[in-house]
C-alpha cells in the first residue's frame, strides 16, 4: 500500500493489513515518510483507534524496529515495572534494588520527564557520575553483576518509539490509548523481559483521568503482552495527589534513600511494596504458602535491615555514580540556594490537589522541561508537610519551595492557588485509596 492509502485507510475506519503497517513504521524509521504524513496517521488512530490486530501488528512493527535483547540464557527470572507516570513518583529508585534483594533480575529502559510528570533518567542523573548510557552490551554484564541495569532509550532500542514519541508531543496525540500502549510495550518487550508488572496511574496527575480510561489503557497493554507470549499484571493507583512529600529530582532521591534505610513517607514505601510482590507472583516466585500481605512484610523487612539500600549503593557504584550518596545525600547531590513556603490561605481540610498543575509548577522553576531539549536543575523542588484529607490552620505551611532562580516563582505560586483546595467543612472527607485494583495474568 502507498503511505497515502495507509492514512485514507485509517481515516475511513478500514482495518489495515499487518504488513502494511509493517512497511510503514520501517519507512518512517529510516526517514522515508515524512513527518507531515506520520502526523495524520496519528490522528486518524486518534479519532478511530485501532483494533487488536491492528494494535498487535504495530506494536510489533515498533518492537523490531531496533535491537532486541535476549536475555533467555541468563539465569533468573528478567521482570521489570513502568509506570505511566506521575508527580512524585520515584518507585523505579527503590523497586529496582528491592527487587534484586528479592531474587529478581531487573532490566529498566528509563525516560526524562516530559511535561508535569518526572523522569527516572533525570533523577539518577542528578546522582554525580551516574552513567545511563550503556551500550547494550555493558548493559548485559551490569545486569549479570549486580542483578539490575538501568539505561536510556538509545538509537538501537525501539527507534520507531523514539521518532513518534517526539512527532506525538506536539502533535496533540499524546493521550490516546493505541499509542500510549504499543509505545510502552515496544520498548519493554525490547528489554528481554519474562514479564511485566504496570503501575497505571489514575487521577489529577496522571494521563488516565478515571478509572475507565485507566482500566482501558491496563487491558490493552496486557493484551499485547498476551500476543506476545508476555505475562503482563498492571496495578492501577491513585494520582490525585503526588507520591510521597519531595517533588524534583535531587529531593526525590534523597526521599528514595530514605525508604531505602527503613523510613520515608507511608504511601511510597506501600505502591513499592504493591509492586514488587506482584513482580514476584507474576513469575511463580513467591514462597511456599506465602501471601502477597506476607510477600510485602518480607519486602519490607529488606528496607528496614538495610539489604535494599546496599544494592542501591552497588547499582550506583557500578553505574560509575557517587554511591556515597547512599550515607550523606544531601552533601552529594545538587541543592538549592532559597527556600520559601507556601501557606494555607485559610482554615479547613486539604479537600483537592490539581496534581498535573502542581507538577508543571515544578516545571515553572527548573525542576521540569518544556521541551525535551530543555536543561533541568536537578536541585530544585517541593517538599509537602500537609496533604490529602489533613487538617490546616490560615498560615500553615502546605509546601516548601526549594529554589535558585525567582523567574518563575509568581507562576507556580498562582499554580498552588488555584490547585490545592481547601474546604472549611469537610471534616469527614478522605483521601483516595492508593491501590485501586490489579488486572490481569
Amino acid at each position: 500500500m502507498q503511505v497515502v492509502e495507509v492514512i485514507r485507510s485509517k481515516r475511513d475506519g478500514v482495518e489495515l493489513p499487518a504488513e502494511a503497517l509493517k512497511r510503514f513504521v520501517e519507512d518512517y524509521t529510516a526517514g522515508e515518510v515524512p513527518d507531515y504524513q506520520m502526523s495524520a496517521f496519528l490522528m486518524a488512530v486518534l479519532f478511530r483507534g485501532m483494533t487488536p490486530g491492528e494494535l498487535g501488528a504495530w506494536t510489533r512493527a515498533m518492537l523490531h524496529s531496533g535491537q532486541v535483547m535476549d536475555f533467555t540464557d541468563m539465569e533468573g527470572a528478567k521482570v521489570d515495572k513502568h509506570s505511566t507516570g506521575g508527580v512524585g513518583d520515584k518507585v523505579s529508585l527503590i523497586l529496582a534494588p528491592l527487587a534484586v534483594v528479592a531474587g529478581l533480575k531487573v532490566p529498566m529502559i528509563s525516560g526524562r520527564g516530559l511535561g508535569h510528570t518526572g523522569g527516572t533518567v533525570d533523577k539518577l542523573e542528578s546522582i554525580p557520575g551516574f552513567d545511563m548510557k550503556l551500550s547494550t552490551g555493558r548493559f548485559r554484564e551490569v545486569i549479570e553483576e549486580v542483578g539490575c541495569g538501568l539505561i536510556r532509550q538509545t538509537g538501537q532500542i525501539a527507534p520507531a518509539d523514539q521518532k513518534l514519541y517526539a512527532l506525538r508531543d506536539v502533535t496533540g496525540t499524546v493521550r490516546c490509548v493505541p499509542l500510549i500502549s504499543s509505545s510502552i510495550m515496544s520498548k519493554k518487550l525490547a528489554e528481554g523481559i519474562d514479564a511485566l508488572v504496570l503501575d497505571v496511574k489514575v487521577g489529577s496527575g496522571a494521563f488516565m483521568r478515571t478509572i475507565e480510561e485507566a482500566r482501558e489503557l491496563a487491558d490493552t497493554m496486557i493484551s499485547i503482552g498476551d500476543e506476545m507470549g508476555k505475562p503482563v499484571r498492571a496495578v492501577i493507583t491513585d494520582m490525585n495527589q503526588p507520591l510521597g512529600l519531595a517533588v524534583g529530582n535531587s529531593l526525590e532521591v534523597i526521599e528514595s534513600i530514605e525508604v531505602l534505610k527503613g523510613g520515608g513517607p507511608q504511601d511510597l514505601i506501600d505502591v513499592t511494596l504493591e509492586l514488587v510482590a506482584h513482580m514476584l507472583d507474576v513469575k511463580g516466585l513467591l514462597l511456599e504458602g506465602e501471601s502477597l500481605e506476607a510477600c510485602k512484610q518480607r519486602l519490607d523487612g529488606y528496607l528496614k535491615d538495610g539489604s535494599a539500600l546496599e544494592a542501591f549503593r552497588k547499582i550506583i557504584e557500578i553505574h560509575s555514580g557517587d554511591a556515597s550518596v547512599c550515607d550523606d545525600p544531601e552533601a552529594v547531590l545538587p541543592g538549592a540556594e532559597h527556600e520559601i513556603q507556601w501557606c494555607a490561605p485559610s482554615s479547613g481540610v486539604i479537600t483537592r490537589m490539581q496534581t498535573s498543575d502542581i507538577g508543571m509548577a515544578g516545571v515553572d522553576i527548573g525542576a521540569g522541561r518544556r521541551k525535551k531539549e530543555d536543561e533541568i536543575d536537578y536541585g530544585v523542588g517541593f517538599i509537602f508537610h500537609k496533604k490529602l484529607g489533613d487538617e490546616v490552620k490560615e498560615g500553615d505551611a502546605i509546601l516548601t519551595v526549594y529554589y535558585n532562580d525567582d523567574a518563575g516563582l509568581e507562576s507556580a505560586f498562582k499554580r498552588f492557588e488555584r490547585s490545592i483546595e481547601i474546604s472549611a467543612d469537610a471534616q469527614s472527607f478522605e483521601a483516595p485509596a492508593l491501590i485501586k485494583e490489579v488486572r490481569g495474568a
